[in-house]
């Protein structure tokens, strides 16, 4: 029995090209967020701990909805390698600040990608795009909160867990707008 394999190279567009750079963006942001949260989990930081790893499989799972979307439009995608992550940091500061420049970049390979699928008219791509535009709104307004509650509280890293449990670490409702995930949600 033989298998049929997609022609990738008839397919890609510019906008499909970055869609695929970003599966490796979105992959290497939840491999970050792992480091991040172990950095925290052996400092006794549970809290931010907590919050990291979540972040990961959110950061995952954005990967996954990126390869369902090329799955949905019948075009091959190629799961990429990553580079490794940055793991050891001097104060417990670092991790919050490295996660705030990650989110702010990740923002603009999206706007990219949006302004990309809309110069190329692919409406399908764009309209993908809009969930993920909406996300880093929310992304980059979290992480710019930790950052600020971490520098206002003076190395007092209680208070900062407790904030975290408080108002980052509760349960979110699913968001019924959400592209589809490969393989479902974790």
């Amino acid at each position: 029995m033989s298998v049929t394999t997609r022609s990738a190279a008839s397919t890609m567009t510019r906008f499909h090209q970055l869609l695929q750079d970003q599966i490796a963006h979105e992959f290497a942001a939840s491999q970050q967020y792992i480091a991040l949260a172990s950095f925290y989990a052996n400092e006794d930081l549970p809290q931010l701990a907590k919050h990291f790893y979540a972040q990961s499989v959110e950061e995952r799972n954005h990967a996954m909805m990126i390869i369902q979307y090329f799955l949905d439009r019948d075009i091959a995608v190629a799961v990429p390698g990553i580079a490794e992550p940055q793991s050891h940091f001097s104060e417990f500061r670092e991790p919050i600040k490295l996660a705030l420049h990650q989110e702010q970049t990740v923002t603009d390979q999206i706007i990219a990608l949006a302004r990309t699928a809309r110069d190329e008219g692919d409406y399908l791509g764009e309209q993908f795009m809009q969930w993920f535009l909406k996300e880093q709104v929310e992304e980059v307004a979290v992480m710019t909160t930790l950052e600020t509650v971490a520098e206002r509280c003076n190395g007092n890293t209680f208070d900062l867990e407790n904030f975290v449990q408080r108002e980052l670490n509760v349960t979110a409702e699913a968001d019924a707008t959400a592209p589809s995930i490969a393989g479902g949600s974790m």
